[in-house]
């Protein structure tokens, strides 16, 4: 039987997590390893100035202090013999669409799966609702993993319409759109009179084309993005080295 790791950023007590966990429970052996609080935001990060505390909890589940990254990292290279056959991370409470993949827990989870060679889907629901969808999708997907060929070091991102399943009108293999460039932090006053800040909500759509994965959530479709770890702008390499060659 396929043995999943399940992990989140949401933290190891979310409905997203539990949702997953009990649509997947009847196609596979299954871990679960994931924050011991809301980590979103977390991005890639690991946790490398102090060990971490891997809890199992009453349910089944095992707590880690640390970020997304962290807790995949030992959900694969931990204390348990047998390595997972895939990682899946979610469901994410709201969308991972466009340029979220660059800070997303639920995409870095995956991501660290994936870079320590296992097959990785991030499930993110664009909304906090209709979590049995997600968890639907997430179920028809792993039930077809077997099939499932992706080139080395690949992701899928999912994003799932926070609709309820017979609304879902089909799925769509997208690519990563992406917003304007960010907002100014909203300034707000402490207790005691000092300035802080509040990173300001995100921009407005800069690249939503057809074929995004914006537009297939707008239009009701699951959205499909593979992803790569590679992030080298391959066709600037020439223009860089033109710049270079001045200094020659």
């Amino acid at each position: 039987m396929r043995r999943l790791l399940l992990s989140n950023d949401d933290g190891v007590h979310a409905p997203g997590l539990r949702a997953l966990h009990d649509a997947l429970l009847a196609h596979a052996n299954i871990r679960v390893v994931a924050p011991d609080r809301d980590r979103s935001g977390a991005s890639n990060s690991l946790t490398l100035s102090r060990p971490l505390s891997l809890m199992p909890l009453d349910n089944g589940f095992y707590s880690v202090d640390g970020t997304p990254a962290d807790c995949v990292y030992l959900g694969v290279n931990g204390v348990w013999d047998e390595k997972p056959d895939l990682v899946i991370s979610g469901i994410n409470h709201g969308s991972n669409l466009g340029d979220d993949v660059l800070y997303s827990g639920t995409v870095a989870a995956a991501m660290e799966g994936r870079n320590l060679g296992m097959t990785a889907i991030a499930m993110s629901l664009c909304g906090e609702r209709h979590f049995a969808t997600a968890a639907r999708v997430a179920a028809t997907l792993i039930g077809a993993a077997d099939q499932l060929s992706l080139p080395p070091r690949t992701l899928l991102n999912v994003n799932v319409p926070d609709v309820p399943w017979e609304e879902i009108k089909g799925v769509k293999v997208t690519r990563l759109g992406y917003r304007g460039p960010a907002e100014k932090p909203l300034p707000v006053q402490d207790p005691r009179g000092r300035t802080r800040y509040w990173i300001a909500p995100v921009a407005a759509n800069a690249d939503d084309g057809e074929d995004t994965d914006f537009a297939a959530i707008e239009a009701g479709y699951v959205s499909i993005t593979p992803l790569q770890t590679d992030l080298t702008r391959h066709p600037a390499r020439n223009d860089v080295q033109d710049w270079l060659d001045v200094f020659a």
